[in-house]
Parts: structure tokens; sequence; C-alpha cells
């Protein structure tokens, strides 16, 4: 694993995770086949469906998957946190597994301010006043907008692949060939053709992008198909859809969160301790921990991790995701 951050911090942050290595994380346990039980909660325009794992008056962990996965992203980093005495809650996002919206009237959003907002409220509906909160792809997004747009309700952030706040009119801007190749299925959703392939292959198109964005992780049919139920969700294409033609400006967003948007355009700094991870074996469009660094302006620390570590990291190295989550709470405690 290398591991680079801020010199100015380097002695700081040193001493903490030492103090916080000295805490540990149980030993690895056997992986496991899915969450004991899930709950429903109703939070803001949706009924939110998620996992819970720990004692309930345990310090706040939430933990946001991305696309096209689910919370089984988290199915071996929950028990490991619990069993450190953490409170973890694993939603499923809008769009997927048993989350629904409860007016048909409803937008099928997906633009990132609205993901955000629902996180916000899922919170509120249980009570939490400040969490760790970590995510991985569109979670990671998420988590990211909640840590820099409200940082009292982010105690930590951790964060697969950095500083993943976009703007529409970044998003305007052309990339070199190369990297526009590997957004290859954005401009593929654009099109009304892209919409009815996924529609009509969304499990067939999600293994696909598995496969391409962690190459060396070898997966089976039955991980495989645990996560692909949760895109039976009746609004998965719809959101999925939504997100990547609102990103190039082909779908408008909501009015309500014109000003959300509005401040994430101007790439706000992330001010609360906060870890970056990412995987050697990334094959999903990623930047260079450099090209994000300035934007963390708290604790900071990046580490990547080698083995062939794709890009659903928290789900191929669970204990690396799990220890930075407790290495993030002591970043806080300092």
């Amino acid at each position: 694993m290398d591991t680079t951050f801020d010199g100015s911090r380097r002695r700081l942050l040193g001493a903490s995770l030492v103090a916080v290595a000295a805490v540990g994380l149980p030993k690895a346990r056997a992986a496991q086949s899915s969450f004991d039980s899930l709950k429903q909660i109703n939070a803001g325009v949706l009924n939110i469906g998620y996992a819970e794992v720990g004692p309930p008056g345990g310090a706040p962990v939430l933990l946001l998957h991305g696309w096209p996965y689910d919370i089984h992203t988290y199915v071996d980093v929950a028990p490991l946190l619990a069993a450190s005495g953490y409170r973890v809650i694993v939603p499923y996002l809008r769009g997927y597994g048993a989350t629904r919206f409860l007016s048909n009237e409803t937008p099928r959003n997906g633009q990132q301010s609205a993901l955000a907002v629902d996180a916000i409220a899922l919170m509120d509906a249980l009570h939490i006043d400040r969490a760790v909160i970590g995510g991985c792809d569109w979670g990671a997004r998420t988590a990211c907008i909640v840590a820099a747009l409200w940082p009292q309700r982010c105690t930590a952030l951790v964060s697969v692949s950095g500083y993943l706040i976009g703007s529409q009119e970044l998003n305007r801007m052309p990339l070199p060939p190369k990297n526009e190749l590997e957004w290859w299925y954005q401009y593929y959703f654009a099109t009304d053709r892209g919409l009815a392939g996924y529609a009509k292959y969304t499990r067939d198109f999600a293994k696909l992008i598995w496969q391409t964005a962690s190459p060396r992780w070898n997966f089976d049919d039955a991980t495989f198909a645990r996560s692909a139920a949760a895109f039976d969700n009746p609004d998965h294409v719809a959101i999925s859809i939504h997100n990547y033609r609102w990103r190039l400006s082909l779908a408008d967003g909501e009015a309500r969160y014109d000003q959300l948007e509005q401040r994430l355009a101007q790439f706000p700094n992330i001010s609360v301790p906060a870890i970056t991870l990412e995987g050697d074996a990334n094959g999903a469009p990623h930047l260079d921990p450099s090209a994000y660094a300035k934007r963390f302006s708290g604790r900071y620390v990046h580490q990547t991790h080698s083995g062939g570590v794709g890009h659903n990291l928290p789900q191929e190295a669970p204990e690396a995701f799990a220890k930075a989550i407790v290495d993030a709470d002591g970043l806080s405690r300092q």
C-alpha cells in the first residue's frame, strides 16, 4: 500500500494514526452471504430500505454504494465495523433495491445534489446528528457533497477515488480521446438506443461494468446475482439514465436543487478529516490523487491499495476500507 498526504500535517497525522491503530479492528471473518435483515423508513421523498448492523448506541457510520452496485458493496465491511462498536447504516440509493418513491409524481431525478439530500433526509429520519460517511462511486460523490455542504453532519469522510463533486459546466469541456473512450456508456445513455438497451440488458450491462471497472476481481455468479436483484427496482433505469444525461446537460434537474448545484459548481473544499482510497487496478475513469488533494483542507490522507484492487474497493478489500473508516474517525478525535 502506498500512502501519501500533505507534508505539513505529517507529524499530527502520524500520531493520530498510531493511536487509532492501537484500537485496531477485529480479525477478518468469513465472507458474508447477505445482511441478516432490512429496515424501511420514510425519509424526504423516499421510503428507504437499509441494513443496520452494530450496537444502536454506537458511533454512527453511513455507507453509500454506487452504480451499478448495491448495499452488498459493504456486506463484509459492516460486520468488521459493528464488531468495533460502530452503528453501521447501509441504505439502498434511490432506484435500487427496497427504496421507493413515496409519490408517483416525484421526478425520477438522479442529479448529484438530489442523492445528497436523500442522505441528509435519512440521517434526520434516524435522528443521527453526525456520522462518519463513506462511499464508493456515486456513493463517494454523495459522501463528498455531504462533507462539503453540511460539514456539521459529517464527523469524517472516506471516499474511494477522491473528490468526485462535479458540475454541468465542467462536463461540457471535451477530454482527450482516450479519456472520452472511458466514458463510452455515458454517451450511449444519451441516446434513445442507450435507454432501450439498458432497460433490456440491465444485468448484462452491469456485469460488463463490474468486469471492466475491476478487471482483476474474480467475483462469482452468485455474488453478482445478489447485487443484481437491486436493479429490479422499478425506478432503476430512469434514475441511472437521468444521472448521466443530467451530467451532460441533456436532462433538466429540479429547481429545488439549483442553489445546491450552484454551490457545488464552485468545487467547495472539504474541511472535515478525510481519507481517500484508490485501488491499483481501478479500470473505471478516475483522476490521479494529486489532481484533487488540494480540495481537502482539513486533516487528510490518501491511500493506494495494491494487489489488483479495482473500482469496487470496499467489496474487494473490505478490511482496508473498514480500517480507513476507523482511522478517519480517529482523525476527527484529535
